[in-house]
């Protein structure tokens, strides 16, 4: 079987950080990601630091198929990670002519000023990513793929690249719910886990309705392997709440 297809993720922005901005990217991109083939790995999240910034993006870039960035590409002076990701790749930067224009599509260029031409300044040799919302591109160079920090436009760049991505088999998944503590399910749920090596079971408690349950939420890329592992669990369940009943 194939390695899997694996991805980072790199959010950018003291404002993040500091709580001003609530992040709204990262749940979309991991479950955009899973439904393509494509493990998400790991997410950070630093500050507009340049320091900070490369060290990430080199850590991460070695370590996974792709590095996918949001924030930092807009016109302000704490706007930087283009310049952070021309650094780590040992490349100039410049306002691109195609970024530019892409740009001219939108403002006029009477209004085309220094801070707005930072949307146009990409490292060298990086391709360009469409956004069809307000026009400033993001870019792909390497194996990082930089966007913006908007919900809707990091949403609409993400349908541009992701047809050009290597992708792997999908993961699939069932949740089952069981009106158990976790507490109690956790033995037999870790024997069940190491009898079935090649799936991921993830064990999730709640409190519904003044009662302690538990979701149980088992995963594999072989369907097979799913199913013996689902009926395990739920043969487990079972038996649980038999006992339960003769206490």
């Amino acid at each position: 079987m194939s390695d899997p297809i694996t991805a980072a993720l790199l959010v950018i922005g003291d404002e993040i950080l500091s709580g001003r901005t609530k992040d709204k990217n990262i749940g979309y991109i991991a479950e955009y990601l899973t439904a393509i083939g494509i493990d998400l790995r790991e997410v950070r999240v630093v500050p507009d630091v340049e320091a900070e910034i490369v060290a990430a993006l080199d850590a991460m870039r070695a370590r996974y198929t792709y590095v996918f960035t949001t924030g930092g590409i807009g016109p302000t002076h704490d706007d930087i990670t283009a310049d952070c990701v021309a650094k780590a790749f040992g490349v100039s930067i410049d306002v691109d002519p195609r970024a530019r224009a892409m740009l001219l599509e939108r403002i006029p260029e009477a209004e085309l000023n220094e801070a707005r031409l930072r949307m146009a300044r990409i490292p060298a040799g990086a391709e360009l990513i469409a956004n069809p919302v307000s026009k400033a591109p993001g870019f792909r160079i390497g194996n990082v793929i930089v966007m913006a920090g908007v919900p809707s436009i990091m949403q609409a760049m993400l349908d541009n690249v992701a047809p050009t991505l290597q992708t792997g088999r999908r993961m699939l998944s069932v949740s089952i719910e069981a009106a158990l503590k976790e507490g109690d399910i956790g033995g037999p749920l870790g024997e069940i886990a190491k009898a079935h090596p090649d799936v991921s079971i993830g064990s999730y408690p709640g409190y519904v309705d003044g009662r302690f349950q538990t979701t149980l939420v088992v995963r594999s890329r072989e369907e097979h392997h799913l199913a013996a592992a689902e009926a395990a669990v739920r043969a487990m369940i079972d038996d649980m709440k038999a006992r339960k009943g003769k206490a």
